[in-house]
């Protein structure tokens, strides 16, 4: 189908002068709307304004500029009926094989502050997705451009085939224009049923804060790649990003070398992710099945590896690496130098001698990540019919914040373990007992029905790495139920405890830990993380 005649009007015009430029080198014929008009026409290119050609002007304010049947009739008339172009040309209609259009910034808008709920309103586009819709509907015989990425490459296919655009192209550009405006009014919608009840009755007062839950949720994820299996080889997997993924999430990596991620490489190099993120001073976390098998902190990334590896250097193996700041040589020869096999490992940034070392393992996937501090807004949880949703966990607890519980004074060093801990163990799957010292963890309980259970297997794990407990402390994700879990840790060598409290046997633990001679300070906050 060749191009003769497009029609182009846009709020984001990146490109859109090219693309006209390019468009009337071919001999198309040029139409369009308002600003854009006076850009082409200022940049001396031949347009006839949308009002010229319907014969009718803009009116009320801009809201009605395309909605005309010489518009919609000139792209919906199907070319393979008879009747229809019968139809247009008896009412001087003729074709619009293009419409290059995006939308009113309503995303924008919505992000200023103080933004007024009619200032919104006037940023939704009505004629726009009209167009979109109409065009996307007849890809049959009209090319609709949402994106300015297609700008330069249907240029060249045109260029290639006469002024052409393939049907394969056109139903590509359909299917990428309704997904355009589905997006649109789902974020229109999710604005909008955000706000309370009454707020349409200010429209010029500043728009109160939508709920983070609105009435009707809308999502749109776009997909990255299909992977080769999921959780289980006998699942089917895909991995979407969200539109509105911040740059700091791990759907943000760039992979410089490996194989191609798996569906459990993807889950465990998020929660390695997450957990490093949320320290200052250079960190380094091990993951193994989604909890945390090493976490520490030092001076220096080679420091912060050396002390995570120690911690249960058994489940490291095969395990994903994250780091919060650039990787040298110097990390890469300790892992090459103890043949640590690593499915995946993570940083901000890689030095050049360190990526020319990791070159030679051709398996082994590198992620480059930015790091941002910034939490994902919402966590997502499929279960059988319906989605739950919450906001993130982004409570850390502060030194200023602790509550002294026992008769036991922690010491300072204590206090920085004790949010050390507590840090680690906000990653770790409930129930949680994390000891640690040192800046670093040294025994890890992850995942059991029972409290006691977590904290004797985590005593266990420090035992088999050969790592003294006397003098640790220990965080908890989630109250002791009773005293026998503080007893266990007693018996370990623990001398301090952080957990949030709230316990109805909070006394007899108090009294427990009184009695072991142990510090013990409450955060009020729990970490469960199913």
């Amino acid at each position: 189908m060749k191009i003769q005649q497009a029609l182009i009007s846009v709020s984001d015009k990146t490109g859109v002068l090219e693309f006209a430029q390019g468009l009337a080198a071919q001999g198309v014929k040029l139409l369009s709307t308002g600003g854009t008009a006076k850009m082409l026409r200022d940049a001396g290119l031949a347009v006839t304004e949308i009002g010229d050609y319907t014969g009718f002007p803009e009116m009320l304010d801009g809201r009605v500029k395309t909605l005309h049947p010489k518009v919609h009739g000139g792209i919906l008339a199907r070319r393979d009926l008879a009747e229809h172009m019968a139809t247009i040309e008896a009412h001087g209609i003729p074709t619009i094989d293009l419409v290059c259009v995006n939308l009113y910034p309503f995303a924008a808008t919505i992000a200023k502050s103080g933004v007024t709920l009619a200032d919104a309103i006037e940023n939704i586009d009505i004629g726009g997705p009209a167009m979109v819709r109409s065009s996307a509907k007849n890809y049959a015989g009209v090319a609709i451009v949402t994106d300015p990425a297609d700008y330069q490459p249907l240029l060249d296919e045109m260029k290639a085939n006469g002024g052409a655009l393939q049907l394969g192209t056109r139903f590509g550009l359909a299917k990428k224009a309704f997904t355009h405006t589905a997006r649109y009014d789902s974020m229109i919608a999710n604005w909008l049923t955000g706000l309370d009840d009454g707020a349409e009755a200010q429209p010029e007062a500043a728009a109160p804060v939508p709920s983070v839950f609105p009435a009707k949720l809308q999502l749109a994820f776009d997909r990255v790649e299909t992977l080769r299996y999921g959780e289980n080889s006998h699942q089917q997997a895909a991995f979407y990003r969200d539109t509105t993924a911040l740059p700091g999430s791990i759907a943000a990596y760039t992979q410089l070398q490996g194989k191609e991620l798996s569906y459990n490489n993807i889950a465990d190099s998020d929660a390695a992710w997450e957990c490093v993120k949320a320290f200052d001073v250079p960190a380094c976390v091990i993951i193994k099945h989604a909890n945390p098998c090493g976490v520490a902190i030092d001076g220096t990334l080679l420091g912060a590896y050396e002390k995570a590896f120690k911690t249960d250097s058994t489940s490291a193996f095969g395990g994903i690496i994250a780091f919060n700041d650039e990787v040298g040589l110097d990390v890469v020869d300790a892992m090459n130098a103890r043949k640590h096999f690593v499915e995946v490992l993570i940083a901000p940034s890689f030095t050049v001698e360190a990526r020319a070392a990791l070159a030679s393992k051709q398996n082994l996937r590198v992620l480059v990540v930015p790091l941002g501090r910034d939490l994902n807004k919402l966590e997502l949880k499929r279960v059988g019919g319906g989605l739950l949703v919450q906001t993130a966990d982004d409570f850390t607890a502060q030194a200023s914040g602790l509550k002294v519980v026992t008769k036991v004074q922690p010491t300072e060093q204590q206090i920085e373990d004790l949010l050390f801990a507590e840090r680690v163990a906000k990653f770790v799957k409930s129930n949680a007992i994390v000891f640690c010292g040192g800046g670093m963890t040294l025994g890890v309980g992850a995942g059991q029905m029972s409290r006691v259970d977590s904290t004797k297997i985590a005593s266990i794990k420090a035992q088999n790495a050969g790592l003294e407990l006397k003098g640790s402390v220990v965080a908890s994700d989630a109250f002791f139920p009773f005293r026998d879990g503080l007893d266990v840790l007693a018996e370990a060598g623990a001398v301090a405890v952080i957990q949030p409290g709230g316990s109805m046997r909070d006394e007899e633990v108090i009294a427990a830990a009184d009695e072991h001679g142990i510090a013990m300070v409450f955060t009020g906050a729990r970490h469960f993380r199913h």
